[in-house]
């Protein structure tokens, strides 16, 4: 049986025989369920993989451009020539 030690930081080292026997790579999760006879189960869950262009549009833009109205507008209101 092979086993592993839980560390202070709540990590645990899969046994690389382990990781081969699950199909798992670094990144990849492992999931734990418990039943109620207490027997665990593990099984593996790939890394989740995101294709970046499906992130397109996620963040704004704190700063919008100007239109020529909006400067046009402005030269007016400050009283400019137009050189």
């Amino acid at each position: 049986m092979q086993s592993a030690t839980l560390t202070n930081e709540e990590q645990i080292k899969v046994p690389k025989s382990v990781q081969d026997a699950l199909g798992v790579r670094p990144g990849d999760r492992i999931g734990f369920e418990i039943r109620e006879d207490e027997i665990v189960l593990v099984r593996a869950e790939p890394a989740e993989k995101v294709d970046l262009l499906s992130l397109r549009g996620i963040l704004k833009p704190s700063i919008r451009g100007v239109t020529v109205d909006e400067m046009n507008e402005t030269i007016r209101k400050v009283g400019g020539s137009g050189a």
